[in-house]
């Protein structure tokens, strides 16, 4: 891993390309690792293994027509549709969305995928009842608060928007999921983004940081009231390393922070 420092933060436009590329290269591993763990059908919100059949963040789902961001192989769209929503699963990688129409096969239950960039969704305004994502978009978009915005405007009034993203605290150790990452290496309050780069200089991964006060303000901005902030904790149980996520550093300190927000109506 190489740090972006000595080279100018990367654009929008390189972001896009980085993370439609890397996604494409990466879905086959990604769901070798993975997707026993998010199932064919179910909604997991993330490593410590919330799901929306408990938590419920989303509310009353049937009927309700649900845009699901950053879907990957949209196996919460899935779970949404058998629970009566009417979901759309976007993502802005061919590969993953290949996974999505590989586990409709599987598991018979089908939803409109569709390829596209979170930064310009192909929808008209009060389009959705519901947005939602689980680890999807936000954190690689360049302007996030741009992409709170586009979901506000796809969004009915009256509408909610929940969204999982890494712990902005987790951006303070790097992401070793033993000892070693319990150590904080980094400021909280450095937001330059985390780049990888091959070895021709050309960005191949990357990933931004905003802090809590951050999204507050992205969130406030696009027209949102935030309704909860959920931070999941380890559960006794969960012995599974995913990442940097791990029992030892889920039982210290937050790995995930889930933002509910409604949209008010005028």
């Amino acid at each position: 891993m190489t740090s972006s420092h000595s080279f100018e933060t990367p654009t929008e436009t390189e972001a896009r390309r980085a993370n439609r590329s890397w996604w494409d290269l990466d879905a086959d591993d990604y769901q070798d690792e993975h997707g026993a763990f998010l199932g064919d059908v179910d909604f997991v919100w993330c490593p410590e293994r919330l799901r929306e059949a408990d938590a419920r963040l989303l509310g009353p789902v049937p009927g309700k027509k649900i845009l699901e961001l950053g879907a990957g192989a949209a196996s919460a769209s899935r779970w949404l549709r058998r629970e009566g929503a009417h979901p759309v699963a976007i993502d802005l990688s061919a590969g993953m969305l290949r996974h999505a129409r590989e586990a409709e096969g599987r598991s018979g239950v089908r939803v409109p995928l569709v390829q596209a960039d979170a930064m310009a969704l192909p929808f008209a305004d009060d389009s959705f009842d519901i947005v939602c994502t689980a680890f999807g978009a936000i954190p690689f978009v360049a302007d996030s608060g741009a992409a709170m915005r586009e979901v506000a405007r796809v969004l009915r009034p009256g509408g909610s928007w929940v969204f999982s993203i890494t712990h902005p605290m987790r951006w303070v150790f790097w992401d070793e999921p033993d000892e070693t990452g319990l150590l904080a290496r980094n400021s909280y309050f450095d937001r330059s983004p985390y780049v990888e780069r091959d070895e021709d200089g050309v960005v191949s991964y990357l990933e931004q940081h905003r802090t809590l006060g951050d999204r507050i303000r992205e969130l406030v901005t696009a027209g949102f009231v935030v309704r909860d902030l959920v931070e999941p904790e380890w559960p006794a149980d969960h012995d599974q390393i995913w990442g940097q996520w791990s029992p030892l550093r889920g039982r210290l300190f937050p790995g995930t922070a889930i933002f509910v927000c409604d949209l008010p109506k005028p």
